[in-house]
Parts: C-alpha cells; sequence; structure tokens
C-alpha cells in the first residue's frame, strides 16, 4: 500500500455529493465521494490539501473523509514545501538561462571572427566561468531528481529494506561529504578574496569562484532533505562526517589503518548507490587529512578543471544531441536510410544500425537512442519479418554503435581526461566505427537473407523524396566536420554553431519544437545530465592529485612492466579488465576513474595515445553487452519490458562480433591511426 500526500488538482469542485479527482505521489489517479465521505481506493493513508487552512484526510480504520482546520504547524510546512518549491524553480530557470548563454555567447564570438575577424573580448574566460556555473545548477538539479552517476547507474537497486537503506546512506553521505565541500570551497574562495585576480572587464575572479561554496551547499541540503526520511540521516550524517575526517588523526600505531577502513566503507556504499562523485570526493579528502593536506585542494582542482578550456563543448554537443532526438529527426533519418538502404538483404536491421548510430554520436548516450528509439524501431523489425531474439539483440547493441564517431562526447571527455588533442581522437575513432557499423550490420544482412525477410523495392523517387525531407539533419555532419576540420571554428564554437543550427531546423523550418514550451525543458535535461558528468569530472581530478603526488601511476605501471613482458599479452590482458570494468560500471565513470592509471601503463609499452583511447572506448562498448550485468543488457531490459535473463542469449551474438572488432582495433593500431599518419 502507498502511503503519502495527495494534491488536488486546481479544478476540484468541493460542492457537496460531487465526486474530486486527486493524485499520489505515484501520478495515478483516485476518485473520491465527498458526498459519501468515502474514497473509491485502497489507500491506507490520503490527506489532501485543500487551501491553506482546511484538509481532507481519510481516516485509516474507517476510510471516511473529513475536512479539517490545518493547525499552524501543517500551514508552515505547506509554507515551507512552497519556498522550496520557488527555489527549486528559480535554480532550473538559472541553469537554462546560462546554458542558453553559453550557446549564444559562443556561437556569436565565431560569427564575428568569421565576418569582421573581430572577437567579442574574453568570450572564451567567461564561457569557462559559465560552465562553471552550470556545472553545480546542473549538479544541484541532479540531486533533487535522483540524477547523479553511481557504480550501479541502470543497474536498479534491490527493492524493500536494502533500497531503503540505500538512499539513506547515500542521503547521508552525500549531505555530509558536500557540506564539507561548501567549507572547504568558502575557504578556497576566501583565500582569493585576499589577492584578487580581475578578469578582462573588471569582474573579479572571486564573484564566480563564490559559485562552488554556494553549489556544494545547494548540493547537501538537497542530500539532506529530497526525502522527509532522510532528514533521519541527518543524525547520522553530521557525526559520519566528523569520523571520517579524525580517523587519519587518531593516535597509536594500531590505528594506521582507520583512513583505509572509512575509504572501504565509502567504496562499500558506492556499490549501493552513493553517487560517484560523493565517493570519489571523500575519499580524497580523508587521503589529504592524513597528509596534512589542506581540503580546500579539492575544490581547487574542481574550479581548475570545469574551467578548463575545451570542457564546455560537452554541454553544448550534449544539448544539440538532445534537441534532436525531442525533435522528429528520427522519424525522418529512419525514413531515409530505410529509403536508400531497405532493399537490401536486411535492409531494416541496417536501417536501424545507421539510425541508432547517428543518435547515439550526437547524444553520447546508449540510454537515449535505446529508450528514445526502441519503441519505433523494434516493431518495424518484427514486422519485416526478423526474429524477435533478433530484432532485441540488435537493438541492444546498436544502442552504442556511435559512440566512437566525432562528435561523440565519450570521445572528448577520453581526449580531455588523458590530455589527448580531441581532433586526434575524433579522426582515429572514424575507421573503428565504420568498421564496428560494417560487422553489426553485416550481420544483420546475414539474417534477412536467412529469414528471407521480405525487401521492398528501391525507387529513384522515393529515395531523394526521403533525402529532401531529411536535409536539415544530412547537411548536419557535413556543417559540423567542414568548418571543424577544415579550420574554419574551432571545437567549442562549432559546438555552439550546432546547438543553433539545430535549433533553427527544430524550432523553425520543421516545427518540430516549441521555443518557449518544449526547449526550455530540453535545456534543463541536459544541464542535469551534463552537471551529474561534470561534478564527476571535478572531483576526479582532486583524487588525481592524490595519487600523481602518491605515485601510485608510476609504481602501477612499474609492477606491469616488470610483470607482463610480452605487449600482445598485455593487450589481452587489458582488453579482458575493461571488458569487465565496461559491464560493471556505466561508460563515463569508468573513463574518469581509469584513464589516469592506464595511460601511464600504455605509455609503457609503446601505445599511441590516440589507439589507446579508441581500444579504451572500444572496450567499454563491448562491456556494455556483457552478462549478466552490462548497462545497454538493463536498458532493454526496461524500455522492452523484458526479464534481464531473456537478454542475454540475442545480445551473445552480437558481443562476440564486437569483441571481435575490438580484438582487430588492439592487435592492428594502423585501423586506428590511418588518418594520422
Amino acid at each position: 500500500m502507498h502511503t503519502g500526500t495527495i494534491e488536488a488538482r486546481s479544478s476540484i469542485n468541493r460542492s457537496p455529493g460531487i465526486g474530486f479527482m486527486a493524485r499520489t505521489d505515484k501520478k495515478k489517479w483516485i476518485v473520491a465521494d465527498s458526498a459519501a465521505g468515502r474514497v473509491v481506493c485502497r489507500e491506507e493513508l490520503l490527506e489532501i490539501q485543500d487551501d491553506v487552512r482546511h484538509s481532507w484526510r481519510l481516516d485509516r480504520a474507517s476510510a471516511r473523509v473529513s475536512r479539517q482546520p490545518v493547525n499552524g504547524t501543517a500551514a508552515m510546512t505547506r509554507n515551507v514545501h512552497r519556498a522550496f518549491r520557488i527555489l527549486w524553480k528559480v535554480e532550473d530557470i538559472a541553469a537554462i538561462v546560462v546554458l542558453c548563454t553559453m550557446t549564444v555567447l559562443a556561437a556569436t564570438n565565431a560569427v564575428s571572427r568569421i565576418i569582421t575577424t573581430i572577437e567579442i573580448p574574453a568570450a572564451g574566460i567567461y564561457i569557462q566561468e559559465l560552465n562553471l556555473a552550470l556545472t553545480f545548477l546542473g549538479a544541484i538539479a541532479a540531486t533533487r531528481a535522483g540524477r547523479h552517476l553511481t557504480l550501479t547507474t541502470g543497474h536498479g537497486l534491490s527493492s524493500g529494506r536494502v533500497g531503503k537503506f540505500a538512499v539513506l546512506l547515500g542521503g547521508a553521505l552525500g549531505g555530509a561529504v558536500a557540506a564539507l565541500l561548501a567549507w572547504a570551497s568558502w575557504n578556497f574562495t576566501r583565500s582569493m578574496m585576499d589577492s584578487p585576480v580581475v578578469l578582462p572587464g573588471g569582474v573579479p575572479q572571486w564573484v564566480f569562484l563564490l559559485v562552488i561554496p554556494l553549489g556544494f551547499l545547494g548540493i547537501s541540503l538537497h542530500f539532506f532533505f529530497k526525502d522527509r526520511s532522510l532528514v533521519r540521516g541527518l543524525m547520522v550524517a553530521v557525526p559520519a562526517a566528523g569520523v571520517l575526517m579524525l580517523l587519519p588523526h587518531l593516535p597509536g600505531g594500531h590505528y594506521e589503518a582507520a583512513p583505509w577502513v572509512a575509504i572501504g566503507l565509502l567504496v562499500l556504499s558506492g556499490f549501493l548507490g552513493t553517487p560517484i562523485f560523493i565517493l570519489m570526493t571523500g575519499i580524497a579528502m580523508i587521503l589529504f587529512v592524513g597528509q596534512d593536506v589542506p581540503i580546500t585542494a579539492v575544490p581547487a582542482a574542481t574550479y581548475s578543471i570545469v574551467t578548463s578550456p575545451n570542457l564546455h563543448v560537452i554541454p553544448l554537443f550534449a544539448f544539440a544531441g538532445y534537441l534532436l532526438a525531442r525533435g522528429g529527426a528520427s522519424r525522418r533519418l529512419i525514413a531515409l536510410f530505410s529509403a536508400w538502404f531497405g532493399w537490401m538483404p536486411g535492409g531494416i536491421a541496417v536501417v536501424t544500425a545507421l539510425v541508432c548510430a547517428f543518435f547515439t554520436t550526437f547524444t553520447g548516450a546508449s540510454g537515449v537512442t535505446i529508450l528514445g528509439l526502441g519503441g519505433l524501431l523494434l516493431p518495424l523489425l518484427i514486422e519485416a519479418g526478423y526474429p524477435a531474439g533478433f530484432s532485441l539483440g540488435l537493438l541492444t547493441a546498436a544502442g552504442s554503435l556511435g559512440m566512437l564517431f566525432p562528435p561523440s562526447l565519450p570521445v572528448i571527455l577520453y581526449g580531455v581526461r588523458a590530455n589527448v588533442s580531441i581532433i586526434d581522437m575524433f579522426l582515429g575513432g572514424i575507421v573503428p566505427g565504420v568498421f564496428l557499423l560494417l560487422v553489426v550490420s553485416g550481420y544483420g544482412v546475414y539474417m534477412g537473407a536467412r529469414y528471407k525477410v521480405p525487401r521492398p523495392g528501391f525507387t529513384w523517387g522515393k529515395a531523394f523524396h526521403s533525402l529532401w525531407i531529411a536535409r536539415y539533419e544530412v547537411l548536419l555532419p557535413v556543417v559540423l566536420f567542414s568548418g571543424l576540420f577544415g579550420g574554419v571554428v574551432n571545437l567549442g564554437e562549432a559546438a555552439a554553431l550546432t546547438v543553433l543550427y539545430v535549433l533553427f531546423v527544430e524550432c523553425v523550418l520543421t516545427r518540430e519544437l516549441r521555443l518557449t514550451v518544449d526547449v526550455p525543458a530540453v535545456a534543463l535535461e541536459c544541464a542535469i545530465v551534463v552537471g551529474a558528468l561534470m561534478i564527476i569530472f571535478g572531483a576526479a581530478l582532486g583524487l588525481t592529485d592524490y595519487l600523481v603526488d602518491a605515485e601510485i601511476p608510476h609504481r602501477l605501471t612499474a609492477w606491469a612492466v616488470a610483470t607482463v613482458h610480452e605487449k600482445w599479452l598485455f593487450i589481452l590482458v587489458l582488453n579482458v579488465v575493461l571488458l569487465v570494468v565496461g559491464s560493471l560500471m556505466e561508460g563515463f565513470s569508468a573513463i574518469v576513474i581509469l584513464v589516469p592509471l592506464i595511460t601511464p601503463i600504455g605509455t609503457a609499452f609503446g601505445f599511441d595515445p590516440v589507439h589507446l583511447g579508441i581500444l579504451f572506448l572500444a572496450n567499454l562498448e563491448a562491456g556494455f553487452l556483457l552478462p549478466p550485468i552490462g548497462l545497454n543488457l538493463f536498458l532493454s531490459s526496461m524500455r522492452f519490458e523484458r526479464p534481464l535473463a531473456s537478454m542475454y542469449k540475442p545480445v551473445l551474438p552480437f558481443l562476440l562480433l564486437v569483441f571481435a572488432v575490438v580484438l582487430v582495433i588492439s592487435y592492428v593500431p594502423e585501423v586506428t591511426l590511418v588518418f594520422l599518419r
């Protein structure tokens, strides 16, 4: 039975004898008969706030409705909730405004430079500072919505007591660590006020730095109070935070293991759903305190990475991808690829692979592709005559096919994290990405011929008509790549111009999106995803700084070189490790955590940085399909409402094909480096 508060609709008719509608927290509508004084449902407890002065209450025993005055405490609670809702609205509007301002400023600067050769003064600096604001506004919204990335993202948690305990623990630890970060960030900001740096235009840098302590404070409050049950967690979180920070200073030799016990508890909480950025910042602070290093090093690292020159391209390209996914581009592209490739044996399978690759390329997430396009493509495959198992396997595998193509977000993230040229990473991913797409499509052609799937005839008229209908989507990669690789615009400007191009197409030419309704909703969704991602990036750099100071990558590299003597054996071991990691972790999390450890070892074995990066990403793509808990398996299980175990057999052929391609990429570096030599 669900217990909770019911918010009455604004259109309630409260006249005697007339029923009214109410909505539960789970958004299920129920009907109450006010004349009979009974509620036609099986809810254990119902409370409908009539107005500030009265409420409708359902008695648990008799199930009778009575109208009662609201006491002062309830009225105050109602007003507090109303104030919180207003604050949440302000946070959301601020995130939307910041993202749109970044887009307009970057695009305007590009157009001005191309036409007049004059750039907007300090445009790049202010875009980077706005990216800092977007990161924390998005992270606050992600905390409120429960959207932070975890080690179990996509895998879910057990229901019942385990799930409730995981929520309580995650909220308590999240609130405690975020509160400590807010305090450390304020000390960092205050130190910058003592010797202020003035940005071009006369704005002190500390004005933007205030975003960090305010952002962590907002995250902390949302962790504590986003659910009433978490208020009890506050009593656990405050002493827990103190214990975590005091453990490294306990006297006596037998307490030397105390910090590692605390770290072990944090890691354990990670497998119960505690956000990754909380794990990394908590571990970093414990380690820094143990080395007598001020914990202000963590927010300082966050500021340095989030405001780095190339990182703002992530929210801009993500914005363009989400606009495409929300608009009508999917229907037009399906019609286009069907007209041009549907005549082939297995043509619909090829169409599925191409459409999924396109959307994954621009959204950077297999979840958007599987959840967004699965409902459109699965009926097409089954109606064409493909077996249901093959169709499910193809959609599950195709969900991440575009991960190696520019401007895929994982490619950008790897480039930033490994300090490798993003343009080189884009060039390095083209041939492996095409190879992978051809292999999966080829299997679809084979299955189409095997099951004698009917093929529609090819007509030039239909083909060119579909090309005309989808002309704007077809031109998008052409415009993007010609400007980017032609040296006309830089990466950030290309991302901003891509957003404006998609906005113009979807809002003006095709009118699939409404500028004042749909676009703000897409911008907010993008801000939440980007905030959840970028806050991890900042947390990871703080932890990486400690690892570098402790020479952990150097020691790990020395151990690998001493243990594994042959490069081919190292490649095989690396592939297996990354394959397993890809099945256990969400892709962005794996990039952030593992890249600083893998990169030095790869360099020691003579890997080209771009080759290592593409190998890394391709392994993650294969890992998403690896039973029992590959991310794409969970996404498909959820989207198509099938038991998770039923997804293993359909996906197995695609897993073998993708891993075979990974081995080719691993042992034949020319596949990756053909455009770089």
